[in-house]
């Protein structure tokens, strides 16, 4: 039953086919035109090997609260799916013209809608609920959702498997840490807590996204007439983050710059790496203590200085790595000390393989 993944992103859609082993049998990426897919460049691609998938499986940004798990997908989960995206207007809407897209090269093929908030659909209310006025959470449905589930419900997977026990036994921070990043608390193979919230704006500094900052600031910047709501919006979307305080998006020219001296650089990079500890111990709080820490996502998986600096800060939660197999072993591994406490693991995203594995069972149930 090889599946079909179809991951849409802020420029690309990207293309897998997964085996029923979980091998992966072709790969394409596609730009998005426009915040669109090419149809022309799609049929090319999806001619190839993906036209031996048997399934299709969408990463849908947002769920809401009504989709609390993955859903085949017919005419009435499309019309849900359209009314969510008041909730994630940057990022449904391209979700939607790819399942659009794919669909419309195969009409009969059973498609299954994987939501990135559903995995956070156990978090507690303690976790979950503002502390906002109740008719503004009763009429605008005001929560956090928190995202990036698909990638932290692979780790919650994967992590045991490489240890060698069972969910039910570990506590595990997954940190996932890319152009967009969030840490998730996981016990018991369940999400707890997580650092997004409402919108992936909350939580962590990221590459072009502000993460958390004082909502009165930002009151006062609109009360002073100093800035639009629209030119918010896109300045904390498109130019915050590590672009806002180094002028570069990307990590690992950042780091080098900070190496090299420049101080511009290295307080992008201390600022990162402060939030990015505070988040460790803040999921761990929540969870009553550490087994396992994880990085993922591309910074995660190839900055092993910012891994490095991440778990010095927090040592006292038992977490030490070992910094030769830090900077030379490849992931899946472990990069824990001789002595640590904490283990601590950097896996490879597989968004693909648990967006096949939740195909599947939502097709078989």
């Amino acid at each position: 039953m090889p599946v079909l993944t179809v991951n849409a992103g802020s420029s690309t859609v990207k293309l897998g086919l997964v085996g029923d082993g979980d091998e992966l049998l072709a790969t394409a990426e596609l730009r998005l035109r426009d915040a669109r897919i090419d149809p022309g460049e799609l049929e090319r691609e999806i001619s190839g090997p993906f036209a031996s998938a048997d399934s299709v499986a969408h990463r849908v940004v947002h769920g809401g609260e009504r989709f609390r798990g993955a859903v085949v997908i017919d005419d009435e989960v499309v019309r849900a799916l359209r009314e969510l995206t008041d909730l994630a207007p940057l990022h449904q809407p391209k979700s939607l013209d790819a399942l659009d897209a794919v669909t419309a090269m195969f009409p009969g093929l059973p498609a299954v809608a994987c939501f990135d908030t559903a995995f956070h659909a156990t978090l507690p209310p303690a976790a979950f609920t503002y502390p906002v006025p109740a008719q503004w959470r009763q009429r605008w449905g005001l929560r956090r959702y928190g995202f990036h589930g698909l990638s932290h419900s692979w780790i919650a997977r994967r992590a045991p498997e490489l240890l060698e026990a069972t969910a039910a036994q570990l506590r595990i921070v997954s940190c996932h840490l890319g152009a967009g990043a969030s840490l998730c608390a996981i016990r018991g193979g369940e999400s707890i807590d997580t650092t997004m919230g409402f919108t992936p704006l909350e939580g962590l500094m990221m590459a072009t996204r502000s993460g958390s900052v004082d909502p009165g600031m930002l009151l006062w910047l609109l009360a002073h007439d100093a800035i639009s709501q629209q030119e918010m919006a896109a300045a904390l979307e498109h130019e915050s983050g590590l672009k806002g305080l180094a002028g570069d998006a990307a990590m690992e020219a950042v780091l080098a710059r900070a190496d090299g001296g420049e101080a511009q650089a290295a307080v992008a990079v201390g600022v990162y790496v402060h939030r990015l500890r505070a988040a460790i111990a803040g999921m761990a709080a929540a969870m009553g203590g550490l087994d396992v820490l994880v990085f993922t996502g591309g910074i995660g998986e190839h900055a092993p200085e910012v891994r490095s600096r991440a778990a010095d800060g927090v040592r006292f939660l038992g977490v030490e790595i070992d910094e030769r197999r830090n900077r030379e072993q490849a992931p899946d591994c472990e990069i824990s000390g001789a002595e640590a406490a904490v283990r601590t693991l950097v896996l490879r995203a597989r968004e693909d393989l648990e967006m096949a594995r939740q195909a599947r069972a939502a097709l078989t149930r």
